[in-house]
Formats: C-alpha cells, sequence, structure tokens
C-alpha cells in the first residue's frame, strides 16, 4: 500500500489532521517526592493551557493514589510510584504508576469533573495515558531504568538520584 497515494479504511484523515491542528504543550512541573502507604511517590502537576493543578488538588490526588497503593503488595509492588496529577481539558486525571516485580509496571487512572478532585473515581477499562501524560511516563521509564535498575552504589544514592530526576516545562 502506498501511503501518499491511498490510507486505510480504517485511518480517519480528516479527524487525525484535526487532532494534529489543535495538539499543544502543556506545562508539567515536579512537586516532590513523598510517602504514601510506604511507597516512595515521584508527583507531578500536568497542566491544559488555562488550567492549574492546586496545592489542595494535589492533596486529594494523592489521598486517593494512597488508597490506591495500599493494595500494592497484592500487585507486587516494589514500593516506588509516579503520581500525575493531571488538570485537562476536559476534566482532572490522576495517573498512578507502579513499578512492580518481574519488570513489570502497574497503572491506574482515575478521573473525574474539572476542579473537583474530591470526586476522582477509577476510569474505564482500558483507558491509557494521553500523549502528555505518556511524555511524563516515558521519561520515568528512563530515569527508573537509569538509576534504578542500572545505577551503581548503595540503594539509598540510587533512590535519591531517582527522585531528583525529573522533568519539568512543557511537554508536547
Amino acid at each position: 500500500m502506498d501511503l501518499h497515494d491511498e490510507l486505510p479504511p480504517a485511518v480517519p484523515a480528516k479527524e487525525l489532521l484535526a487532532l494534529a491542528e489543535d495538539h499543544h504543550a502543556r506545562a508539567a512541573r515536579p512537586l516532590g517526592v513523598r510517602e504514601a502507604a510506604g511507597h516512595l511517590v515521584k508527583v507531578y502537576a500536568l497542566e491544559a493551557p488555562g488550567r492549574t493543578v492546586t496545592e489542595s488538588a494535589a492533596g486529594e490526588a494523592l489521598r486517593v493514589a494512597a488508597g490506591h497503593l495500599a493494595l500494592g503488595a497484592l500487585r507486587g509492588s516494589l514500593g516506588l510510584a509516579v503520581v500525575l496529577v493531571h488538570a485537562g481539558g476536559d476534566g482532572d486525571y490522576l495517573l498512578v504508576h507502579t513499578w512492580i516485580e518481574g519488570h513489570m509496571s502497574d497503572l491506574a487512572v482515575f478521573t473525574g469533573p474539572a476542579g473537583r478532585p474530591q470526586e476522582l473515581r477509577p476510569g474505564r477499562a482500558g483507558l491509557a495515558p494521553c500523549v502528555w501524560e505518556a511524555a511524563v511516563l516515558a521519561h520515568e521509564r528512563d530515569a527508573f531504568a537509569r538509576h534504578v535498575l542500572d545505577g551503581t552504589g548503595p540503594l539509598g544514592e540510587r533512590l535519591a538520584a531517582w527522585g531528583a530526576d525529573t522533568v519539568e516545562g512543557n511537554v508536547r
């Protein structure tokens, strides 16, 4: 198939081009490393244009994340997690990404109406990170491999390096 002449029937050119035209940067900023449910948690704010993650919203999101992380031992958790508090364009999102046994990870996505973090609830089955969330998680995958898996020295030093390795600024 020559993609210059013909696209597969399931590829909606008009919709894809409209999505590309609307694509923009979102601000990512680290909110520090905290402890929740016995886990070391690296917390990020991710903000759509015109939206802000407040300290109150981050605290509520971390409370929800702690409830999820409390079951970590049942999912093979290794005690390290990344939490993304996303003030999105169409609502609020919370992602709880946990490193688990066997070089794998566990992801929980919570959704809620904009500006009402107390209403965050588990997202629908199959919901995955959006392009901006995936950008932060890609950085976190690399930071985990670089500092924890491939690092040298005592574990405390590796974890400190992992905690300090953050992404900040615009992500696309």
